[in-house]
């Protein structure tokens, strides 16, 4: 989960990271109040999870109240790569010395982690890449301020940004995240650390030891088809294609996701519509659930189901989807089947004798895809 820099920032300062003051407004009159309130000037920066907000005007510097309210007006509904503004973080202006750039991330290619270090922070760091220094971390010793320090010199930032360096590994930690990039990270007018901005990603596996992380969630911006499945434990991401998928195994439906890709190029370009893992066991009430969330995106034309039969038998799986379709009703959009495996026979057997309307039942993967992305296509 992305969060937003405002709450980056609180969770910095949970652990004793520096961070300037802050306030969340979704109006422009709330904007001038907040300025009016921390003195001038002010600097105003639009909520979106995505970079370039400076570049795309969506922070900007305001040296009175009113142009505090104007600036937030101009920057509310702002559209800034598909993400529409609808808050702003109003946060006083800081006296910036000099600017860095920090981050630790999960390294998966080493299997361990990486800090990312540069004394050229700020809006061109992804022009300035040359600048930025790779440092391993042992994940069993971490960082302490002897580590830290060793970060800092490597790309030349002061020695009193190994304390806060500590800090923000902490965090890293802490919260079980997977990135912590502070960008800039500066050195203000009296010389102290200060993390101006802020961004986290936490792992969403580790959710269960972190109660509190459930208040993140911005439940605006998540996708509804995505929340739905979320509440009934699906393993569910909504992409921009037409075809409907649901396979058990994440490695069987990324494999799915790419034939029906490619069998698509023959059909207009035909996609994936989604990634719906519903894992070993597919029961009734979970291959309904599935099909329920798939169905329900208006996006789909076609659902294609690929069961690989393991623990969870074929003849169990065709069991389920039987059943599924009881429990849902009309449905509306062909489905294709395509089951191989453990009791593949059995289970292909019982989708032809019960001849679900609109189920199409096929052997092979390819020809799965290949029907699918058809129907998809109005072929």
């Amino acid at each position: 989960m992305d969060l937003y820099e405002y709450q980056a920032k609180e969770l910095f300062a949970q652990h004793q990271v520096p961070v300037g003051p802050q306030r969340v407004v979704t109006g422009a009159a709330e904007a001038a109040d907040a300025a009016s309130e921390f003195g001038l000037p002010v600097v105003l920066k639009a909520k979106v999870k995505t970079g370039g907000r400076g570049k795309a005007g969506g922070v900007q510097l305001a040296h009175t109240v009113d142009e505090a309210r104007d600036k937030a007006g101009a920057i509310l509904g702002m559209d800034i790569k598909g993400h529409v503004v609808r808050r702003l973080l109003v946060t006083p202006a800081s006296a910036i010395d000099a600017e860095y750039y920090l981050s630790f991330l999960l390294d998966r290619a080493n299997r361990t982690f990486l800090a990312l270090v540069s004394a050229q922070g700020g809006v061109d760091i992804e022009e300035n890449q040359d600048s930025l220094a790779r440092v391993p971390i042992d994940p069993v010793t971490g960082v302490d301020l002897d580590t830290a320090a060793k970060i800092a010199a490597t790309a030349g930032l002061p020695a009193s940004s190994a304390e806060v360096i500590v800090k923000l590994w902490e965090t890293f930690v802490g919260e079980d995240a997977t990135l912590v990039e502070v960008n800039p990270l500066i050195r203000d007018g009296d010389g102290a650390i200060v993390a101006l901005d802020g961004k986290v990603t936490l792992d969403g596996n580790a959710a269960f030891r972190h109660p509190g992380h459930a208040d993140l969630v911005d439940t605006e911006a998540e996708d509804p088809l995505e929340a739905e499945a979320k509440a009934k434990d699906l393993n569910y991401v909504k992409l921009d294609g037409e075809v409907g998928i649901i396979g058990n195994g994440a490695g069987l439906v990324m494999s799915t996701l790419d034939v029906v890709a490619y069998a698509g190029e023959e059909h207009g370009g035909v996609k994936p519509a989604n990634f719906l893992d519903i894992g070993g066991g597919a029961s009734a009430e979970v291959m309904a659930a599935g099909l329920g969330i798939i169905l329900s995106d208006p996006d789909v034309r076609s659902v294609l189901v690929n069961v690989f039969g393991g623990i969870t038998a074929c003849d169990a799986v065709a069991d389920g989807i039987v059943q599924a379709f009881a429990l849902l009703g009309n449905v509306d959009k062909p489905i294709v089947v395509r089951l191989d495996g453990n009791n593949a026979e059995q289970g292909r057997k019982i989708l032809d004798e019960a001849a679900l309307p609109g189920l199409i039942r096929m052997d092979t993967m390819d020809q799965a895809a290949g029907r699918a992305a058809a129907l998809a296509a109005g072929a």
